[in-house]
């Protein structure tokens, strides 16, 4: 059996949850290994909603679930959202959730210094979630962050907090921001120190035992190839590699070790806050799709812009991110309409390209050049076989694989984890 990464192949909000939670049920160690609490799953478990965002989607089931050290964590963020789903029956303990003992922390003084720079920015702002993901990853290569070992030594702690102030309270000046005090931060981590230790552990010795036991480990991504900060359309990208590379050393496994890559697809396209999208529809069938998806985002509420499903976009996600094959999700937005439009190709100065370039000038001028497919008037929500899809929307599925270089392997046909049509099992390889 293979192990199994799930990433997002567009902009994210794929509708990862669902598939993530459907492949958790079969797993016996679920890995976050990326991203931070700007990212959000929502698991629909026996018409039970479920918002997680740092939280592993294992921990639901009771499945072993890790906090890799490629992830930066917010700490009150995490006990916060233990609480929440605590108070919907998932108790979760140590013996369910592990934290990586060298994974950053995301301080107070991060969203500060995030909200700070958004608001100087202006026009030019990013759009950001504002809770400090970028520069917790910034400290964490800076070589000046706080790491969930260092809450278990004392002077360590001091040392890292004088250093780490003496950089952030000068760009606070800058930005004119008040600063901040040592004493009072100190205060809130040794006060954390106990709520969060006992979660602590080097995961990477944990991961190789449970690969060397021959237990099946899913590994989970936040956000999608598109925000990759390597990859996607920066600078409007998130700050960590979401390709599934990452979930190599996000985790401290081997990249050998990682497996079958499952590449979660929208059956249209969407994006949170700025940035290039050439498929975008600002016209009544965008609206439509977005209220039809509900597209608003889990952990922000932000609306998502809505357009058509752009081929080229997830071609370069297959290609860049190693994707064995992808699970289709919410075919059944898209019922009801009379035709449907793919994206297969750009134009960009004049000229037809089969890419999207590296240069946000470029991507901003690149017109997406359309195949019109005929819709299907037939609800596809819950379907569960082939058999039980309209004829065009398998001819539409069909054309999507030929258009991206790869099969389905899953197809998702509403937020329940049943309703799923299986065409190729991710953990078979």
């Amino acid at each position: 059996m293979a192990n199994v990464v799930v990433v997002g192949s567009q902009w994210g909000d794929e509708g990862k949850g669902k598939v993530v939670d459907w492949l958790a049920a079969r797993a016996d160690v679920v890995v976050r290994f990326q991203g931070g609490h700007n990212a959000g799953h929502t698991l629909v478990v026996d018409g039970v909603s479920y918002k997680l965002s740092l939280l592993p989607s294992g921990v639901v089931r009771g499945t072993l679930s890790i906090i890799g050290n490629g992830v930066v964590i917010n700490p009150w963020a995490l006990m916060e959202e233990i609480e929440r789903i605590g108070a919907q029956g998932v108790t979760i303990t140590p013996d369910v959730l592990r934290i990586a003992e060298n994974a950053c922390l995301i301080l107070p003084l991060h969203s500060t210094l995030d909200q700070a720079r958004e608001v100087a920015a202006g026009k030019g702002k990013i759009g950001t979630t504002g809770r400090g993901i970028g520069p917790a990853y910034e400290d964490k290569v800076g070589r000046r962050a706080i790491r969930v070992c260092d809450l278990a030594d004392e002077a360590t702690l001091e040392m890292k907090v004088d250093r780490l102030l003496a950089h952030h309270n000068a760009l606070l000046r800058g930005l004119g921001a008040e600063e901040l005090k040592g004493e009072d931060l100190l205060a809130e981590l040794r006060a954390l120190a106990p709520k969060l230790l006992p979660y602590a552990e080097p995961v990477w010795l944990t991961l190789d035992e449970a690969y060397r036991a021959g237990k099946r480990i899913l590994f989970e991504g936040a956000q999608g190839a598109m925000l990759d900060v390597d990859h996607g359309t920066y600078p409007f990208v998130t700050s960590s590699n979401t390709v599934a590379g990452m979930a190599a050393a996000g985790s401290g496994m081997g990249p050998g070790r990682v497996g079958y890559v499952l590449g979660i697809t929208k059956a249209y396209t969407t994006r949170v806050g700025s940035g290039p999208f050439p498929t975008e529809l600002t016209d009544a069938i965008g609206d439509r799709i977005g209220e039809r998806g509900r597209e608003f985002g889990t952990v922000t509420g932000r609306k998502r812009r809505c357009g058509w499903f752009d081929a080229v976009l997830v071609r370069q996600a297959v290609k860049t991110g190693g994707i064995d094959g992808i699970a289709l999700t919410k075919l059944d937005v898209l019922d009801g309409l009379d035709e449907l439009k793919v994206c297969i190709g750009y134009e960009l100065d004049g000229k037809r390209i089969e890419y999207l370039p590296a240069a946000v000038a470029q991507q901003e001028r690149c017109v997406p050049i359309y195949e019109t497919l005929e819709g299907w008037q037939d609800s596809t929500e819950g379907a569960r076989s082939w058999a039980q899809l309209p004829a065009t929307a398998v001819k539409y599925v069909r054309r999507i694989e030929e258009l991206i270089g790869a099969p389905v392997s899953l197809l998702s046909t509403s937020p329940e984890r049943e309703d799923t049509i299986l065409v190729h099992d991710p953990f078979t390889g």
